[in-house]
């Protein structure tokens, strides 16, 4: 979703992605783009990694092990990808002389803090291996910001809705696809969890804003991203996914129960510091955009509950059949002309 808005805008992009998910298109893509590289583990051992960032103007980190089942899966891997990974990365875009570092953190950094809203300097409090990452990247990677190297760190709401590479293992995207594919709006866990979401279009007008912000307005500071009012606890939002679509109802699976997660974010501060991020998105609209999609595609419950469109068990099958080994890079396979 951003790529295409960055070129619109005129930006020149160049990308570094493992193509771990390159099977995953719910929509085709919207933009190619050259590449200087593959998993961010291997490109900051690559010699001539400092001359191939040499001369970017910023770099938007957003590559790492995406959700807490895949940062579950082996802790160790999300340490080595989302905090090692990005720190070395930061590291190097220094010596190459990149000005402008754009870290994608998360509002999972605030975990298990209780229901009153938490802004940027609340505690930080991350129960999975996942937010445990992101908040050591955070502190490793503002300690060498200087008047050269300047860090934003966005923590991201819980994203949603429609893009090329959706994502059902995200609470709207999901209980949407249960309600259009079998009139459930289906809860694995009690629904009284709070969790701020914000639309992955709003997601990378945030990004763009950071970007094109002055430096003095981002230079190592700490967003949270979305809009206040968009915090809803679990519940909620299957209330708003029963209303949009008809003939639904909410229910529990059999073995629901609590979130340890639970956290309500106050996004005040980066609506009164970056003018141009104005989110246009509610959990409402979200919806409804996600049930005319599935609604228009024909989508299955099972072609949403398998592993194409869930992240930890695209993985899993991927090992399972050897194109990606035990520690998620891809395998090379050997071919006989």
């Amino acid at each position: 979703m951003l790529t295409p808005r960055l070129l619109e805008r005129g930006h020149d992009v160049v990308g570094l992605d493992s193509e771990l998910f390159e099977h995953c298109f719910f929509l085709p893509a919207k933009a190619q783009v050259p590449s200087i590289g593959g998993d961010v583990r291997d490109f900051v051992r690559d010699p001539d990694a400092v001359e191939k960032l040499r001369g970017l103007d910023a770099i938007i980190h957003l590559a790492g092990l995406s959700n807490d089942p895949l940062g579950d899966y082996r802790p160790g891997l999300t340490q080595e990808i989302n905090a090692q990974g990005s720190i070395d990365l930061a590291h190097l875009a220094k010596q190459a002389g990149v000005p402008r570092f754009i870290y994608a953190s998360s509002c999972s950094n605030y975990g298990a803090s209780g229901d009153d809203f938490i802004d940027e300097g609340g505690e930080l409090n991350p129960v999975t291996p996942y937010g445990v990452s992101k908040v050591e990247a955070e502190i490793a990677i503002r300690a060498i910001a200087d008047d050269s190297f300047s860090p934003t760190f966005l923590r991201a709401s819980t994203a949603y809705g429609l893009s090329p590479m959706l994502r059902f293992d995200l609470v709207v995207n999901n209980l949407t696809a249960w309600a259009a594919t079998t009139g459930e709006v289906h809860l694995k866990s009690d629904g009284s969890p709070w969790r701020p979401i914000v639309h992955v279009e709003d997601i990378a007008l945030a990004y763009i804003a950071s970007l094109e912000a002055e430096r003095t307005d981002v230079h190592c500071e700490v967003f949270n991203v979305g809009l206040t009012s968009e915090n809803y606890q679990i519940r909620e939002i299957a209330e708003i996914v029963r209303d949009v679509v008809p003939n639904s109802r909410v229910g529990f699976s059999d073995d629901a129960s609590p979130d340890v997660r639970n956290y309500r974010v106050d996004c005040n501060y980066i609506a009164r510091k970056l003018h141009n991020f104005k989110p246009q998105w509610t959990c409402r609209r979200g919806v409804e955009q996600l049930y005319d999609a599935f609604v228009s595609s024909g989508l299955k419950l099972d072609e949403f509950e398998g592993p194409k469109y869930k992240r930890i068990a695209h993985m899993k099958q991927r090992i399972e059949a050897g194109s990606v080994d035990q520690d998620l890079r891809p395998v090379r396979q050997l071919v006989s002309v």
